[in-house]
């Protein structure tokens, strides 16, 4: 199994001029899960998962300044859907988890930023890394092994 966790949100309008940090960006969202799978498949058994944690931002950005953000993760879906397709005929499943706001160091619960999310969710309270933890081990055990190229958000209903 292998999996790819990465980046901080971007909120400087990076997408609007700032080409080195558009290129940061697709460098820690896209091109690191990338080359992680690259790395991870040349030694996968058949049968093995593929587990890319991605962002709700890639279905909607409830806040001016992410697109660039949103597109690094979008660009996740696209990639863990043609993934899906290389690799199924060896029974690899390769999917994309995509958290909201889940309450860590980078994105406390308790922080500037929280009033303003909670405000935006139906559910308004942060993830724990305990329920992105539990859909993770759900998609790395036996039970998924039908599920491949899904993007699967947990989010708290985030507008």
């Amino acid at each position: 199994m292998a999996y790819d966790l990465a980046g901080p949100l971007a909120t400087d309008n990076a997408s609007f001029g700032g080409r080195a940090e558009t290129d940061a960006i697709g460098s820690i969202e896209v091109r690191a899960a990338f080359v992680a799978s690259a790395a991870a498949i040349r030694h996968m058994k058949d049968g093995g998962r593929i587990i890319n944690i991605g962002g709700c931002n890639a279905e909607r950005m409830p806040f001016v300044g992410g697109a660039a953000y949103a597109m690094s993760k979008s660009a996740l879906q696209g990639l863990v859907k043609g993934l899906a397709r290389d690799l199924g005929p060896r029974g690899i499943t390769v999917d994309n988890v995509q958290p909201g706001a889940v309450d860590t160091d980078m994105n406390p619960a308790e922080g500037e930023f929280a009033e303003m999310l909670k405000k935006l969710m139906a559910l308004p309270r942060y993830g724990s890394a305990d329920e992105i933890a539990a859909l993770v081990a759900y998609l790395a055990g036996p039970e998924a092994g039908f599920v491949t190229g899904a993007s699967l958000t947990i989010d708290g209903f985030t507008a």
